[in-house]
């Protein structure tokens, strides 16, 4: 069976990224179903082996096709933006900028068709923002490079997978985002995103409120917005049930009663999935022509440098990079 193949992106210089990565390139039960070929600048990950201490051979490589693919080497494309010291921990505007170069690069790469999946490690907001990055985080620079308006972010943790009807919002205005045109686009979307990923069951939409509201004793969300939509897509054909009470539905898809949950705002689903188990929790991107995985934390700024940051979640994006992949290939 033909291998998936990979970009990691190298992320933050100064943050834990590039040890987890150097620490995930030395799992040797990766290369049984993926390709890894990592984008990043020679002098920072030689700089992470050091700290790591793993003995991992560097091979430079141009292009996707010319990688040796083999345990105990890391097939590196080295963009040489980082050739000089620099120190962990710190907001560098010279970091947030490599940290987004790799990120570009990578991209570019899965529309091209050299790789089906991007898996990313951690960038920081306040060195992108040091170096005039344009944008505030991964999703926001995969939609530019992929052409698709707001992409579908989808969590998945041991089964349980949680997609999201808004991201970076107040919860104020995330509550004015629960509404009926935008939850039925969402179910229609949730559901060509299974389907692509080869996934089946049910979709659930959680509710809102305490109770999915109690028929209007704790808010009219359910009853004016959420119940219409959700019967209106029943309706057309697709596989969805709700609103159900946020603090039982993620458990039931946790023990696999339902495909996936929508969740109606960014921590009512981020707080299911990472207290369940916070360093298996990986973030997807879907609805692009490739799939992007990544770990859930950020860059670890105050124990960067100090090899004790766990490559768990890195490792878990590369394999679920690996599972979900090749339904991204030829397209």
């Amino acid at each position: 069976m033909q291998k998936s193949t990979i970009a990691i992106t190298l992320g933050d210089p100064a943050g834990i990224g590039p040890e987890i990565v150097a620490k995930t390139f030395d799992k040797k039960e990766l290369y049984d179903d993926a390709k890894l070929v990592l984008v990043g600048d020679k002098f920072v990950l030689e700089k992470a082996l050091e700290v790591t201490g793993l003995d991992l051979k560097i091979n430079v490589i141009e292009n996707v096709e010319d990688g040796i693919y083999e345990y105990g080497t890391i097939d590196l494309i080295d963009l040489g933006l980082i050739t000089e010291d620099y120190a962990f921990g710190e907001v560098n505007a010279k970091c947030g900028e490599a940290s987004y170069q790799y990120i570009k690069k990578a991209g570019e790469l899965a529309m091209e068709g050299k790789v089906e999946s991007v898996a990313t490690s951690p960038i920081n907001k306040e060195s992108l923002r040091a170096a005039d990055v344009p944008y505030i985080g991964h999703t926001e620079m995969f939609e530019d490079i992929s052409g698709v308006h707001d992409p579908l972010t989808m969590f998945e943790v041991e089964g349980l997978r949680v997609f999201f009807l808004s991201r970076h919002l107040s919860l104020r205005d995330a509550i004015d985002q629960v509404k009926y045109d935008r939850i039925l686009d969402y179910i229609e979307r949730c559901t060509e995103a299974m389907k692509r990923l080869g996934l089946g069951g049910t979709l659930a939409v959680a509710g809102l409120n305490p109770h999915s509201g109690e028929h209007g004793l704790f808010g009219m969300e359910e009853v004016e917005e959420v119940t219409p939509a959700i019967e209106e897509a029943q309706k057309r054909g697709f596989d969805v049930v709700g609103p159900i009470g946020a603090d039982s539905v993620f458990a039931q898809g946790l023990q696999g009663k339902y495909g996936a949950v929508l969740s109606l705002y960014h921590d009512q689903g981020h707080i299911a999935t990472k207290t369940y188990n916070f360093m298996k929790t990986i973030s997807l991107t879907n609805s692009m022509p490739f799939l992007r995985t990544s770990v859930d934390h950020g860059t670890a700024y105050d124990v960067a440098g100090q090899n004790i940051a766990s490559e768990v979640s890195m490792v878990e994006a590369v394999k679920l990079a690996a599972v979900y992949g090749p339904n991204f290939r030829n397209n």
